[in-house]
């Protein structure tokens, strides 16, 4: 398969963001654990040094400020920063930025990307993205009430919010409200750029996650907009178009997630192999139990499908097609390799795997949420399955090779 060949150039990137984790990444995880001043303060030294190596925002091209070059490229680069929780923070590609920089990018207007744009791809603010409503479903945003209501040039929105990560210290939020009642579901809809300083917009709290409530970049806010009046010239796209841009959003979103959880998965597993021959337990290593082998078996077979089927998408991508199949797929598989992976590492590290000597237990929380933000893994089997029978309805067959259907 073409695609798994690594260019010269990417071999080289490849060890430069290596050199990069090892120097900068690695030996301060500890310290930028506590979430307190000092590690805000040490983001902003580490993300200098990256600027530096012109490895600065990967995820997004050099016309927008960035040093990406394709799909296929940054997942090659993200099996390495994926390795640790802050790295994509101080490679400034961390979710949500990456994902809102994205849409800014392909939808926004010349004003909008001048804006909210070039400070957000230069590290300068932070940004949140709401669309979660406690209220309703969370996998089935044609229900969301958070409305929009036009106001001569305004939009003066009113809605309820939750899991909006990021929000706390965030510049600004692209809020999903419905302008449009009366149209067809996926055209209720839009995306519109809401400063923080908004007069009725309110961070009510970050919300514990796994007992984690965090700080700045790593929260999951609850959000309330009681008349929150902002121009109507903050629309994304045109009124209508937010679930349309929800999905260009959410698909190379999912996609990146999925490319950061191989370098998760792959640091479990060295964890795992690591440990299991240098423990000693029954007149042997660990790693000569038969249980144990099989792990490392399962592991390393699951962790390289998760790297053909992440590739497959990428290529698609960058192809220019959708690949909504291949994104769905890989993502609900790979978040089960990763919980899995990582829970036989930390049932081979044994209790040691539950305490903050390891990064295990970090990446098993982690791990949990995996199978529920940007889609559950329930509604994404949906998506593939639907898609697969329709070609046999049809009359045709699913074509591997091709991504879709093929008449026989």
């Amino acid at each position: 398969m073409a695609v798994l060949a690594m260019t010269p150039e990417i071999r080289e990137l490849r060890e430069r963001v290596r050199d990069l984790m090892d120097r900068l990444v690695y030996p301060n995880e500890a310290r930028l654990d506590r979430e307190d001043d000092e590690a805000e303060a040490l983001v902003k030294e580490l993300r200098a040094e990256v600027r530096a190596a012109g490895l600065w925002a990967p995820h997004i091209g050099p016309e927008a400020g960035g040093s990406g070059r394709g799909f296929v490229a940054y997942a090659f680069l993200n099996e390495l920063i994926g390795r640790s929780a802050w790295a994509p923070l101080v490679f400034g590609c961390q979710a949500p930025d990456a994902g809102n920089a994205e849409i800014l990018q392909l939808f926004g207007t010349d004003e909008q990307r001048r804006r909210w744009l070039a400070p957000l791809v230069a590290g300068d603010v932070r940004s949140f993205f709401s669309m979660t409503e406690p209220e309703v479903s969370g996998s089935d945003p044609t229900g969301l009430r958070t409305t929009a209501v036009r106001d001569g040039d305004d939009w003066v929105i009113d809605g309820h919010k939750w899991f909006s990560s990021g929000a706390e210290g965030a510049a600004f939020g692209i809020v999903m409200a419905v302008t449009d009642p009366g149209a067809e579901p996926h055209r209720r809809m839009s995306q519109i750029i809401v400063p923080a300083t908004t007069q009725g917009l309110e961070i009510v709290r970050a919300i514990p996650v796994m007992g984690h409530r965090g700080r700045g970049w790593s929260t999951h806010c609850e959000v309330r907009l009681t008349g929150a009046r902002v121009p109507v010239a903050n629309t994304i796209g045109e009124p209508g178009d937010g679930f349309r841009i929800a999905q260009k959003r959410l698909g190379p979103g999912r996609i990146h997630h999925v490319m950061r959880w191989l370098g998760q998965m792959q640091r479990a597993f060295e964890l795992m192999c690591g440990y299991a021959l240098r423990r000693q337990a029954f007149g042997g290593p660990l790693a000569s139990k038969q249980t144990v082998q099989t792990w490392v078996a399962d592991s390393a077979a699951e962790i390289q499908a998760c790297r053909l089927l992440t590739l497959d998408a990428a290529a698609r991508i960058d192809q220019g097609e959708e690949a909504r199949v291949e994104i769905s797929a890989v993502k609900f598989y790979a978040a089960r390799v990763l919980h899995d992976v990582i829970d036989r590492a930390v049932q081979v590290h044994g209790a040691l795997g539950l305490t903050d000597q390891t990064p295990l237990a970090r990446m098993y929380a982690d791990a949990r949420a995996a199978r529920l933000y940007d889609g559950p893994d329930e509604v994404h089997r949906m998506v593939v399955s639907r898609r697969v029978l329709r070609a046999f309805e049809q009359g045709a067959v699913w074509d591997f090779a091709q991504g879709g259907p093929r008449l026989v």
